[in-house]
């Protein structure tokens, strides 16, 4: 079951802090399936689709958050990824679906082994589908900015 957001350390962070604006640290995870198609979920707090991602938690490592976010939100375990990107420019500022303002310092991992069956629905989506990037659902400006990094990866870590 998943963390509730009052219970999670931004939860916390964010009672101590009201409205101001912070730095929210999290993974990102790019899966593709055996024909290239890249995976969705449609978040339950937004009904945004987004890629599997999330906030990283007090005394978990950065790949722990990605193994941890990518079995909640989508039922999947991660075996192997390699960072590909980080993104921490503060053009990614944003606020929550809570309307709380933050910065996003991302760690894009491209997940290059995983197992198990894909829920459609966990208690944080309401759905999970792979895409082709020709048939791809309304997806904010930062995930077209991430599927066109995936396009140039060459192997080195991008930084933006």
């Amino acid at each position: 079951m998943a963390l509730q957001y009052d219970n999670s350390y931004l939860g916390q962070l964010r009672k101590a802090v009201g409205k101001q604006k912070i730095i929210a640290i999290g993974a990102r995870a790019i899966i593709q399936d055996k024909a290239g198609r890249v995976l969705f979920v449609r978040r339950s707090d937004n009904n945004a689709w987004a890629m599997p991602a999330g906030s990283i938690e007090l005394n978990e490592s950065i790949l722990e958050c990605l193994k941890r976010e990518v079995k909640e939100e989508t039922g999947l375990e991660v075996i192997n990824a390699i960072v590909m990107a980080i993104y921490s420019e503060p053009r990614h500022s944003s606020v929550t679906a809570y309307g709380d303002p933050y910065q996003m310092f991302a760690v894009v991992f491209l997940v290059n082994e995983w197992q198990g069956t894909l829920l459609s629905k966990t208690d944080e989506t309401t759905d999970a589908s792979f895409f082709g990037m020709d048939e791809l659902p309304e997806i904010p400006e930062l995930y077209s900015e991430t599927l066109e990094d995936l396009q140039t990866f060459n192997g080195q870590v991008i930084l933006k």
